[in-house]
């Protein structure tokens, strides 16, 4: 589904990954994890078009996207819920959701309120906060916006960065559970950033290790858990 080819990108004149190749098959669960700075959130970034590639070669269901725009590529039906959130504070939870919906065409009205339903069905919490500002919500709330206003796009894959930074573990167990619906139920591709190494590696079907914009390490999420490297480095073992 996603195929990444010797991938280098970063900012200005700092190159910040190196010769970066990864897949995402279609129905995987992917981790991508690392120490902070490793250049994880620039990769998801480049994937989805918000920064661009330098060398190299993106490509996601059977199209060559190494140079689309963010929009075409969403289109295409690759969502990206950035670290941060990045909601609109000032709009309602609904409004923030539909903004998630602007690359459907025209005329989709009655899919975009399905697919409205569906996120609230998932993410029972929206609808009861639907018409409340988002910047009033809580930490949480304001995560399950993120990923909600991500799936309005209809993707066949989520990109997610740092879905548990700054939650409680309940809360992060709720967005997980959320998550395993969609990806075991409903045949969504998930390429998963998370500082909680466990927990990624614990769900994930394959991961990669990134440091210092190099991909040193890959496998299943099992055989990471085992990996002394990967022990000592990110789970204090």
């Amino acid at each position: 589904m996603l195929q990444v080819d010797h991938l280098e990108s970063g900012y200005d004149e700092t190159r910040v990954l190196w010769d970066v190749s990864l897949e995402v098959r279609r129905g995987e669960l992917v981790a991508l994890i690392g120490a902070n700075g490793a250049g994880k959130s620039t990769l998801l970034a480049t994937l989805s078009g918000l920064l661009p590639a330098w060398t190299g070669y993106i490509r996601f269901a059977g199209h060559d996207i190494t140079h689309r725009r963010a929009e075409e590529i969403v289109r295409l039906g690759l969502s990206h819920v950035p670290q941060g959130r990045r909601l609109f504070s000032a709009l309602t939870v609904e409004e923030n959701l539909l903004l998630g919906a602007y690359t459907r065409r025209a005329g989709s009205q009655q899919a975009i309120k399905q697919e409205l339903e569906e996120v609230y069905a998932l993410l029972p919490k929206l609808r009861e906060r639907r018409r409340q500002l988002a910047g009033s919500l809580s930490g949480g709330e304001q995560q399950m916006c993120a990923i909600g206003r991500g799936l309005m796009s209809h993707p066949e894959l989520l990109l997610i960065d740092e879905l548990s930074l700054g939650l409680a573990p309940q809360v992060v167990d709720d967005l997980l559970n959320a998550l395993d619906v969609i990806h075991r139920e409903k045949g969504l591709s998930l390429l998963l950033v998370e500082q909680d190494v466990q927990i990624a590696l614990e769900r994930a079907d394959r991961a990669y290790v990134l440091e210092n914009g190099h991909i040193v390490l890959e496998g299943t999420g099992h055989e990471l858990l085992q990996n002394e490297r990967v022990r000592t480095a990110y789970l204090g073992a």
